[in-house]
């Protein structure tokens, strides 16, 4: 389970933070997730509770925003939904997308302090 990784790392970056912000602990973390990166959100949670044991984010949640897949077609400019399985093909005039515009996202973009 790769999310346990991810969890370990999202834990200890969330330390760094609160510790250059001068706080205590943390009572939230959140992230955002791609549809397509490769990141079970549940296992995710799951793998979050075990990281943080024994650490400054032991009372804290983690707050996942998913973010769903979307590509960009340029001849007809229309942005659609890439789904999963992932389809790159634009239902709008039947031709393949080459540029995928979300949904590969892995990023922390909160860090709550305790209070």
């Amino acid at each position: 389970m790769h999310e346990l990784s991810i969890a370990t790392a999202i834990v200890e970056q969330a330390e760094k933070i609160a510790r250059a912000d001068g706080a205590g602990g943390v009572s939230s973390v959140t992230v955002r997730v791609g549809e397509l990166s490769g990141v079970v959100p549940d296992a995710l949670d799951f793998a979050f509770e075990v990281a943080r044991e024994g650490t400054a984010l032991t009372a804290a949640r983690l707050v996942v925003e998913q973010v769903a897949a979307q590509a960009y077609c340029a001849p007809c400019a229309e942005e659609f939904a890439v789904g999963m399985p992932p389809f790159f093909w634009c239902p709008r005039c039947d031709r393949p997308s080459q540029d995928l515009r979300s949904g590969r996202e892995l990023e922390i973009t909160g860090v709550e302090p305790a209070r």
